[in-house]
């Protein structure tokens, strides 16, 4: 009997050391997460506080930037990544009122590029501030992502070319062309959105209009002399890293253009015609489904403005005189863009 009685007892004492024994480990394993959980944070917190403004959102880079930017090395998990602030590895250089922001707004629906909505405009006016300014200034980015932004007056200023070649040598550029007649009286109609009292489109192209000598300086006329700012760039960067966009064409095939410009930068086409509707009351495409919003976007009021009606006189005179410059362009640019 004393043998049947004491096997249950030594059985229920080894269950109770077990029980204990799984408590304990509990318990260690438990102090131990909250400790290694707690490196963690602060870890993340000098992260997000460091000059470089890195941010810990369970992604990391795995390669350095090709533009300078330090890279961060892939944890033990191999699941933890990190986004950074990295210099552009693409431009949308100009033109002015030639359909820049809509090209900016459709390319930021694709998810491997990240772009700045605001223009720096560090090449041309900012440029003292240096590159470590500008980075600041660029949203962050996964490795593999492309950091663009647009400044449409690059395209027309002199110091801009050398100053983005000395920052890369293979950045991509792109640049948004429409028939420099229209261009020129959109560019007008903003500026009297904001100044109505200046004298009319008609006589400010001309320096003596009696004579039909064009004013060519006139900021608005000047910006549509495509071949004489290509030429510029074309000192520092071959044509194969120059993309136009038909700025008719956007409006008209919006799918098409973007398809294009998605080949260009090395892009799986995501962005289709599946992404845009044609808004008749603004006469220009807009998006379905915008980045971060399941509803449709059109943009803002001041775009679609109603240009003033010009001289039919005028308009000939200046088709004449933009004439050889438009062909000399096509030549440039390789290709024909069809202006009359």
């Amino acid at each position: 009997m004393a043998t049947f009685t004491s096997a249950p007892l030594d059985l229920r004492r080894l269950l109770q050391k077990l029980a204990v024994m799984i408590s304990f480990s509990i318990v260690c394993v438990s102090i131990l997460y909250l400790l290694l959980g707690r490196c963690e944070s602060d870890s993340a917190d000098r992260s997000q506080n460091s000059p470089m403004g890195w941010y810990n959102n369970k992604t990391v880079l795995t390669a350095p930037d090709s533009l300078g930017e330090d890279s961060l090395d892939a944890n033990s998990s191999g699941k933890d990544w990190t986004a950074t602030r990295r210099l552009p590895h693409a431009l949308i250089i100009g033109v002015k009122k030639g359909g820049t922001r809509a090209l900016l707004e459709f390319l930021r629906l694709h998810p491997d590029i990240r772009a700045l909505g605001s223009e720096p405009h560090f090449f041309d006016r900012h440029y003292a501030r240096g590159l470590s300014w500008y980075r600041s200034m660029m949203p962050k980015a996964l490795n593999g992502q492309i950091v663009m932004e647009k400044t449409p007056r690059y395209f027309v200023t002199p110091e801009t070319p050398s100053r983005i070649h000395a920052m890369s040598r293979d950045i991509k550029l792109i640049v948004v062309v429409r028939d420099p007649i229209t261009r020129a009286i959109s560019d007008y109609t903003q500026i009297i959105s904001k100044t109505p009292d200046i004298p009319s489109f008609e006589s400010l192209t001309f320096k003596n209009r009696s004579a039909g000598q064009i004013d060519s300086l006139w900021s608005p006329l000047y910006i549509g002399l495509y071949a004489r700012h290509l030429e510029r760039w074309l000192a520092y960067f071959p044509l194969s890293q120059i993309h136009f966009v038909h700025g008719e064409r956007l409006i008209s095939d919006p799918a098409g253009e973007l398809g294009r410009v998605q080949d260009f930068l090395g892009l799986q086409r995501i962005i289709t015609d599946k992404h845009f509707y044609f808004n008749k009351t603004k006469g220009f495409p807009c998006l379905k489904k915008p980045e971060g919003s399941s509803k449709p976007h059109c943009l803002g009021k001041t775009k679609g403005r109603t240009h003033p009606k010009i001289d039919p006189e005028v308009i000939q005179k200046l088709r004449e005189f933009y004439q050889p410059h438009n062909l000399k362009f096509y030549q440039m640019a390789g290709m024909d863009f069809g202006w009359q």
